[in-house]
């Protein structure tokens, strides 16, 4: 007789992917403007730090 093999069923209470941060679109980073001189005038933009869901890409308030 042949041996019956059975499958085990998927986990039905997976958790949700949690939800993703929009300032930064799940990045983690956001582009902060670089200002210089006396009338503190844009020269350009670099990378920062998201100050929502700090650095993890996912948001806080969900």
């Amino acid at each position: 007789m042949a041996t019956r093999r059975t499958t085990t069923k998927p986990l039905k209470n997976t958790p949700p992917e949690p939800a993703v941060c929009s300032p930064c679109d799940g990045s983690g980073m956001v582009a902060a403007t670089v200002r210089v001189g006396r009338k503190r005038r844009p020269v350009g933009q670099q990378d920062g730090l998201c100050l929502n869901c700090l650095g993890s890409g996912t948001d806080p308030n969900a």
